[in-house]
């Protein structure tokens, strides 16, 4: 028999989105390991806050809502509150009753920069990182570092003379285009703009958009763009992030970014750091040496001598720590395709880098129940 088609709205819903999630659901297992960070968090939320004046967005659903964008890969703020008005997984997780207002985008974003001035992304990929049924899954004696470049919410137009003065197209040399009754470029909002023959570097030039973005490419033949560079410092036994940071687009950003995130780990000993042939030079295998970190850094042989020698390739441990490393680009692709990180949605170098820190911390979570179950 033929159902009929028939609209069913009544005046009371006695269904909870609890009972709307299915029990085997993936966000399930992250929301307990979620949530037990957060508690761990409670008291840095509560100093953040005053104890009077009227409530905001509690801390946690905020942090829950920026953790759904990550792993949707929702593009903007806006569209996020739009799904936690009508998916009912989202705003389970969230936090969110059925009939619950949902926020005014303005005011989450308002509210997010509270969470990026008191640093909690790190704090968050700290506690999460820290609790006793993830430590078991990691290592504490090999790890691997890289750095990846991260597109800058600016366009090329953008970068411009740091004194403010244009270069003039026209001159008098007579050559076509210059004073010869061509019409001028158009003008607006995206007006044309000729760079050739112009030579711009990040000493006379930034961009007035995201003034922190620098102009810089890894490799020869690859275009220049503007950009942020961020760094991961991953455990060796499952590929988790120990460690994330950004730093502006340089030449040494990575070995600097290497050594400032192995200073900061707590009650350290003796261990090995993977890294690319970018890492080879003379100065950094010193330092790592000097705070007692073995180098197992890929020789770079290219017209010169690496800084790698027999007393470090001879042994088993380095071949299987220059195999190993290479897991960390799926940390990087992860980010850049589900996490939006390819090219940010924010400008400066503060919620740049409190948004790649949040999205490592996403991309360990999204890993941790399967990880988790298998242990």
């Amino acid at each position: 028999m033929r159902g009929g088609d028939i609209e069913t709205s009544g005046l009371f819903s006695y269904v909870s989105c609890e009972a709307r999630v299915p029990v085997g659901h993936p966000l399930r297992a992250i929301r307990a390991i979620v949530d037990e960070a957060l508690e761990v968090l409670s008291p840095d939320f509560e100093r953040m806050y005053s104890p009077i004046g009227r409530p905001s967005i509690p801390p946690e659903k905020l942090l829950r809502a920026l953790l759904l964008q990550a792993f949707y890969t929702v593009r903007s703020e806006r569209q996020l509150m739009e799904q936690l008005d009508y998916n009912l997984l989202f705003r389970w997780f969230v936090g969110l009753a059925m009939d619950a207002p949902i926020w005014d985008v303005t005011v989450f974003t308002k509210n997010r920069e509270r969470l990026l001035a008191g640093d909690i992304a790190a704090q968050f990929l700290s506690a999460v990182m820290g609790q006793s049924r993830v430590k078991v899954l990691l290592s504490d004696e090999h790890f691997s570092v890289d750095g990846t470049l991260i597109e800058a919410w600016a366009s090329m137009k953008s970068f411009k003379p740091k004194g403010g003065v244009e270069p003039d197209d026209s001159d008098d040399s007579g050559s076509p285009g210059a004073g010869q009754g061509v019409e001028p470029a158009p003008q607006g909002r995206n007006a044309e703009r000729n760079f050739r023959g112009e030579k711009r570097s990040n000493a006379t030039h930034a961009s007035i958009t995201d003034s922190d973005a620098r102009l810089f490419k890894k490799a020869r033949g690859q275009a220049a763009r503007l950009c942020h560079m961020g760094h991961v410092l991953m455990e060796n036994r499952n590929g988790l992030v120990v460690d994330a940071m950004l730093t502006h687009a340089t030449g040494t950003a990575e070995r600097e970014a290497a050594l400032a995130m192995l200073e900061r780990m707590d009650g350290r000993h003796r261990i090995t750091l993977g890294a690319d042939k970018a890492y080879d030079t003379a100065g950094f295998i010193a330092a790592l040496r000097g705070i007692k970190v073995t180098p197992h850094v890929a020789q770079n042989n290219n017209g010169r001598r690496s800084a790698i020698d027999g007393r470090t390739t001879r042994h088993g441990g380095y071949a299987m720590s220059i195999r190993i490393r290479k897991k960390i680009e799926e940390i990087f692709g992860w980010a850049k395709t589900s996490g939006g990180m390819r090219k940010t949605r924010h400008r400066g170098h503060d919620r740049v880098g409190w948004n790649f820190t949040l999205t490592a911390a996403a991309y360990n979570l999204v890993r941790l129940p399967k990880l988790l179950a298998a242990a």
